[in-house]
């Protein structure tokens, strides 16, 4: 079996680490694209709106019911209209119907599996679309501290018990660059010291 010199094994040693440092970057990526186009996916898309005044019982005389142009506001801008009520309670009451809808989803899901992205994703998409179109139509900016109080009380409700990003183990991709830098690194630059001192040796 032939001899490997302590130079021959340092270039080896260097290589491997090499190789697997840029294995692991790649994967690194790759599950960063995956990770963005899950979030592509999920986002909920834009209403473009054109606003229409109307007349507001909930505001007394000269008060103003703002309402956008669109097809599918008729029906929201109508229940206010109807039950005479101001713009920002409708518009609250409004969100609650969005809330029920939700719960009822979620109420369908197993509670096992409400810490489950994929599980609660469409019912949480469904909530988030929901009040932006109500919103939209109303023409009330979102999101708006009332939405944000109602999401406090979903998240309190169903997701308290749910592990945080900031409290989990990194991915074991992550942690195996980590690892592998420094235990890399050191024997690489042990090579090139020895290197460079016999070159210098040489040269006196």
């Amino acid at each position: 079996m032939a001899h490997i010199s302590s130079k021959q094994q340092g270039t080896l040693l260097f290589w491997v680490c090499l190789c697997l440092m840029v294995s692991t970057l790649q994967t690194l990526v790759l599950n960063e694209q995956k990770h963005a186009e899950r979030l592509t996916e999920s986002t909920p898309p834009t209403v473009q709106t054109t606003a229409s005044t109307r007349a507001d019982p909930g505001r007394g005389d000269g008060g103003t019911f703002g309402c956008a142009n669109k097809s599918f506001c008729d029906t929201y801008c109508s229940i206010c209209e109807i039950n005479a009520w101001g713009t920002q309670e409708c518009y609250e009451l409004l969100v609650h119907v969005c809330e029920h809808q939700f719960d009822l989803d979620m109420d369908s899901i197993n509670s096992t599996d409400w810490c489950s992205l994929e599980r609660v994703k469409s019912a949480y998409n469904n909530f988030t679309v929901c009040t932006e179109i109500v919103a939209e139509c109303l023409l009330i900016p979102w999101p708006n501290k009332f939405v944000e109080s109602v999401l406090v009380n979903i998240h309190t409700t169903y997701f308290q018990e749910c592990p945080t990003e900031a409290l989990r183990d990194p991915p074991p991709s992550i942690v195996l660059a980590l690892v592998m830098t420094p235990i890399c690194l050191i024997p690489a630059m042990v090579v090139l010291v020895v290197l460079k001192t016999k070159n210098g040796d040489r040269r006196s």
